[in-house]
């Protein structure tokens, strides 16, 4: 099963797009992604509908629009409202936990400080929704 798998990361940090980009190329998958520094750049990449992606990856602390603030207008949008969103964050805030489950997010994981442990995790994650039944736009 080597499908295209789209994905949307949402991330400011230059040095965690790297991480990311770097687990990803060791993969051996079929993938396409498009990088946004924030949530008000992620919208206006949705909003002219030329990629709508599988999944939603993103930060949960971002300048202009946070992660909560961009799930929030994500979901009440009848079109984009199904895609999963992925938090990947440094906060374990139960607060923040709470907030975003109420909103809707599909997973809320926290960035491992080791980047062995990273990496694993970003390919359970990968690897989870390669094989998730997704909604075809």
């Amino acid at each position: 099963m080597n499908r295209l798998l789209n994905i949307l990361f949402i991330e400011d940090d230059t040095v965690e797009v790297m991480k990311f980009n770097r687990v990803l190329s060791t993969m051996n998958i079929n993938k396409r992604v498009v990088e946004a520094n924030n949530g008000e750049e992620a919208l206006t990449i949705l909003k002219v509908k030329e990629f709508i992606p599988d999944i939603i990856v993103l930060d949960l602390n971002m300048p202009k629009m946070n992660g909560i603030e961009f799930i929030s207008i994500l979901k009440a949008d009848e079109y984009l409202k199904y895609i999963p969103a992925i938090i990947l964050t440094t906060s374990n805030n139960r607060k923040d936990v709470l907030e975003c489950y109420r909103i809707g997010i599909a997973g809320y994981l926290i960035k491992p400080l080791k980047y062995k442990d990273y990496e694993s995790l970003i390919t359970r994650l990968i690897e989870y929704w390669r094989c998730n039944e997704l909604i075809n736009r």
